[in-house]
């Protein structure tokens, strides 16, 4: 099992229980091909471990490689801040 250097905390984008038994972090680009390929695997298994699994993104752009990823991560904060909440991660996938 790996360590977070930086442990998910309060202002982290999340769904799930905190005390989930499983915590898995994305690190994403909303532009990313690869990132849009492993949407539908993390919808199947929140799907399927239900409240064992707490599912955290964090916005990662790469803004050399795709020249709107940056883009849609403001917006994803901008959304953040209109709804106050952050159990709610953006539905920019599948690429």
């Amino acid at each position: 099992m790996a360590t977070l250097k930086v442990p998910v905390g309060p202002a982290d984008h999340s769904q799930g229980p905190a005390d989930a038994a499983v915590t898995l972090v994305e690190y994403g680009d909303y532009e990313c091909s690869h990132c849009g390929h492993a949407y539908p695997i993390v919808k199947a298994l929140q799907k399927r471990l239900g409240k064992q699994l707490r599912f955290v993104f964090r916005n990662f752009p790469l803004r050399e490689i795709w020249c709107y990823g940056f883009r849609a991560y403001e917006e994803s904060q901008f959304q953040t801040q209109l709804s106050g909440r952050l159990d709610t991660i953006p539905e920019f996938f599948p690429v």
